[in-house]
């Protein structure tokens, strides 16, 4: 494909931006800031968020961030719970922390899991119902994500790492099924992810 031609292909994707996506981006965008800054709107914005991909990532084809969404919106409500647990003397339980060699371990095996499951389903489903799918730029842009999710519940440094490789996988996987405007909101939060592994470093160097 030439640059005349993805240009052509962004404003066209562009003009046909639904009012839903354009909502689920900004939501996003917004939960994604909160999270740099360990404020809790992180969780309800990103829920008004998750939960319209699902819709959208249903419409697509695209079921394997279909079910990252699902599995984002139940880890929201996980995660509010445990952002918002205080001690005795009103301090918030949970710290910024980076991971330990086992924890990294842990990841990668969460990762190597969730990667083999959804590559194996999607493959399946391209076979029989959904020709259109893309398992492994779905399958890794999923695994990471799922992983990114966890580690983010549980305010690990490293789950930003996660979240720039969801992004970069993202770009590319939302702009060839046109979903343009969301191509650009996963490079966006490609940015901030980058802003916010720097914020946290910070904060677990305390």
């Amino acid at each position: 494909m030439s640059i005349s031609e993805i240009i052509q292909q962004f404003i066209e994707g562009m003009r046909h931006t639904s009012l839903l996506e354009y909502i689920a981006v900004l939501a996003g965008i917004a939960s994604v800031w909160f999270s740099r800054f360990e404020n809790i709107w992180v969780y309800p914005t990103g829920l008004v968020n998750t939960l319209i991909y699902i819709y959208l990532s249903l419409q697509y084809h695209l079921i394997g961030e279909a079910s990252v969404n699902l599995y984002y919106s139940i880890m929201s409500v996980y995660g509010w719970i445990l952002w918002t647990r205080k001690d005795a003397q009103q301090q918030h339980v949970l710290q910024v922390r980076f991971s330990s060699g086992k924890e990294w371990l842990q990841q990668l095996s969460f990762f190597a899991v969730f990667y083999i499951g959804i590559f194996s389903a999607l493959t399946w489903l391209k076979r029989n119902f959904a020709p259109e799918a893309i398992p492994w730029a779905d399958a890794f842009a999923s695994a990471t994500a799922y992983t990114g999710m966890w580690l983010m519940a549980r305010k690990k440094v490293e789950s930003w790492y996660w979240w720039i490789a969801t992004n970069i996988a993202s770009i590319p996987l939302y702009f060839v099924k046109n979903l343009v405007f969301t191509s650009v909101y996963y490079f966006i939060l490609l940015i901030l992810a980058i802003g916010g592994l720097i914020e946290w470093k910070k904060r677990a160097a305390r």
